[in-house]
């Protein structure tokens, strides 16, 4: 029997090009230890799925080690082992599934299946000890742009929207590439912005027309945008007009930015809901926590930014979840779970 006061937990998280590993005990974090394959996936312009399955099989076992180092536990003292097993890349997620079953067999001890995005929301609990609910979260990264009502962790996680076509950090990606810039493209359109005028350009924001309130009030999409900046570029060029590389990128993440924000203070506003949690890798960007702070601020709403290693994927979101069922006293996963890229929350 494990105790449901402060278990420590060993997260594990691959669902896309990042091997975490976190170590929670109850709500305090103990470990949480990245290693990510960014850098071999440069050339590509974008994450190789096979690519990034066979990093994190190279990662896994030294990442663990330096996560229980830095928890200063051994496994003997590990009660649970929880990993995320969806969304993301099928072959990713299996690397982290397998690694984690075996583990538990190993150690003898119970696993628990975690969603990854309801996980970025649980990592809220790691910095106050509990999470204020309800609440609305968005989450922003290459993979998943998503907005959730949160009312229950466990029990009640109601997906409001998602983009119907690029998520927000491929955008970047993509139009960093139209620009010259290198990937990844958030960063360094994020670099290259601070030196231009965020008003230079009208680009659309997709999705936030009155027309589209009624289907599409919470959804989000980015190919629209992406297409206006490349025409843009286009058509510059074909004039021989010279491009403000910093104009077109401050424009381009304003409106980026501009829809994220709207749709995700509407959310608060419509479900009466006063908080806001931000998470994913695309939170580093500045103008978005420089925008959301201060519409939040406007509108009476809190606005919870975690710190960036734990906005980013990492295996502490994925222990803490796996903490919060367990105290809860939910079962643990039947060790025949497979993983699920399009996962439900």
């Amino acid at each position: 029997m494990i105790s449901k006061h402060e278990p420590v937990v060993l997260g594990i998280e691959t669902s896309c090009d990042e091997t975490g590993i976190g170590i929670v005990r109850g709500t305090t974090l103990l470990a949480n230890v990245i290693s990510s394959s960014m850098d071999q996936h440069v050339r590509f312009g974008g994450v190789v799925p096979e690519i990034a399955a066979r990093a994190h099989l190279e990662a896994l076992e030294s990442t663990l080690q330096k996560a229980l180092a830095d928890a200063g536990i051994s496994l003997k003292e590990v009660d649970a082992v929880a990993v995320t097993n969806g969304p993301g890349l099928a072959g990713a997620l299996m690397v982290g599934v397998g690694a984690a079953k075996a583990l538990a067999i190993a150690i003898d001890k119970p696993i628990y299946a975690v969603n990854h995005l309801v996980a970025h929301v649980a990592v809220d609990i790691l910095e106050r000890g509990r999470l204020e609910t309800p609440t609305v979260a968005l989450l922003v990264s290459g993979g998943h742009t998503s907005l959730l009502l949160v009312r229950d962790l466990l029990h009640a996680v109601e997906l409001l929207g998602e983009t119907i076509d690029d998520a927000a950090g491929e955008a970047f990606d993509k139009i960093a590439r139209v620009l010259g810039l290198s990937y990844p493209g958030g960063p360094e359109i994020d670099r290259v912005a601070k030196e231009g005028d965020p008003k230079a350009i009208r680009f659309p924001r997709g999705l936030t027309l009155p027309k589209d309130q009624e289907k599409n009030r919470y959804n989000f999409s980015f190919s629209g945008l992406k297409t206006a900046v490349a025409r843009h570029v286009e058509l510059a060029e074909s004039k021989g007009e010279e491009i403000s590389i910093p104009d077109v990128a401050a424009s381009f993440r304003e409106a980026v930015v501009d829809a994220l924000v709207t749709k995700a203070i509407h959310a608060c506003l419509d479900k009466g809901v006063p908080r806001l949690i931000l998470g994913g890798g695309v939170v580093a960007n500045a103008r978005l926590r420089e925008v959301a702070a201060e519409r939040c601020q406007k509108e009476g709403i809190e606005l919870r930014i975690p710190a960036f290693s734990l906005c980013t994927d990492n295996g502490a979101m994925i222990a803490s979840l796996g903490a919060q069922k367990i105290m809860a006293g939910l079962s643990p996963s039947d060790l025949g779970f497979g993983v699920y890229s399009t996962l439900p929350v």
